[in-house]
């Protein structure tokens, strides 16, 4: 029996409401395929087949005895009642969130995470299949997935690594295929040099008042990154400018706690990008992620995500707020940069399909 399970799940009717189906994918930690299937499910809304597909999933996966379950689905909805963030008012789907909830009390851990339709292409597919049919429907089962190669990441921080530990965290759970190759601290003495350390990573320090100039600097980072073989730069609370290399080119991320190109530039990290938010009245902020060129928080723009910026707020308050969105933007950033989806040009980013 396997211990972890990964379910993929949709529904969805035509006409909302109208004629429904529900559907959903199981497959075990190494990508193998248990069961698919995909059920007629009569006149209801959408949210109601949303929320069949995740009952039915659970009743599957733990029919297989699994004791881990992480559940996707592209339904952002029942993602956030199901981690507690919305309320459930309507009365049609009080009694299947409840089902739900006691459905996931028997798991020893669960996580419920929010995809884009475009990541969830065979559970949206039994849906539509078992709606033209017209009876439920059982797909053939696949064989193992290969997983593709990690990319190798290189981390730069200067403090307390709270991006590289929400990098980790992501990898550990099967939401970002890559492996920390190395971490490059600008500062021997930081929080995020012992945190590296104790997650069991390659840890190198290289201070800027140990080299004569930008370039002897520029060329030690260089030679780390080069010698753990990183396929992408990752700058985490980085606060040096450093020389990119020609062979880095557009292979050099950083993430900005505001909605470039405002409030960026010299001067502009932490607490103060806060402040000049808070300052200029801004109604929105946010955070972005550039690949970096030799200025400061200059580049092509790859991901933007923003907030609301509250009567109340404080620098902390907000950047507690943006933070939560920094945690999103950067993984989807190094996502699609895993996945070649990146191209630049003429200085602006393009996403392929």
């Amino acid at each position: 029996m396997p211990d972890k399970i990964i379910a993929h799940i949709d529904g969805g009717s035509r006409g909302n409401p109208g004629p429904s189906a529900a559907g959903f994918v199981l497959n075990d930690s190494s990508g193998t395929q248990l069961q698919a299937k995909g059920y007629v499910l009569g006149r209801m809304t959408n949210n109601v087949a949303e929320y069949t597909s995740f009952v039915k999933a659970l009743e599957a996966a733990g029919k297989l005895g699994a004791e881990q379950l992480i559940v996707y689905s592209d339904s952002e909805l029942l993602v956030k009642q199901i981690n507690g963030q919305y309320r459930v008012k309507s009365e049609l789907m009080k009694p299947l969130y409840d089902q739900a909830i006691n459905l996931l009390g028997g798991f020893n851990s669960w996580k419920v995470r929010h995809i884009t339709r475009d990541k969830n292409k065979q559970a949206d597919s039994l849906v539509n299949e078992a709606l033209d049919a017209g009876h439920n429907i059982e797909a053939k089962l696949k064989p193992a997935l290969k997983k593709e190669k990690p990319i190798r990441l290189g981390v730069l921080i200067s403090g307390s690594g709270t991006t590289l530990m929400n990098i980790l965290k992501h990898i550990k759970q099967d939401m970002l295929n890559a492996e920390v190759a190395v971490v490059i601290s600008s500062r021997s003495t930081v929080t995020g040099v012992e945190k590296a350390k104790n997650a069991g990573l390659d840890v190198k320090i290289v201070r800027t008042k140990d080299y004569q100039d930008i370039d002897k600097f520029s060329k030690r980072i260089e030679a780390e990154l080069v010698a753990s073989k990183v396929d992408l730069v990752i700058q985490g609370g980085w606060l040096c400018l450093w020389k990119i290399p020609y062979r880095y080119k557009h292979r050099v991320m950083n993430i900005h706690p505001a909605l470039l190109p405002s409030f960026g530039g010299k001067g502009m990290w932490g607490h103060h990008v806060h402040e000049a938010v808070l300052n200029a009245g801004c109604k929105v902020s946010g955070c972005t992620v550039h690949f970096c060129t030799n200025e400061y928080d200059d580049g092509p723009i790859i991901v933007q995500r923003t907030c609301e910026v509250e009567n109340n707020d404080t620098p902390d308050t907000l950047a507690a707020r943006v933070f939560e969105q920094e945690c999103i933007a950067y993984t989807e950033a190094i996502s699609l940069f895993a996945a070649g989806r990146l191209s630049v040009e003429n200085g602006i980013t393009r996403i392929k399909p």
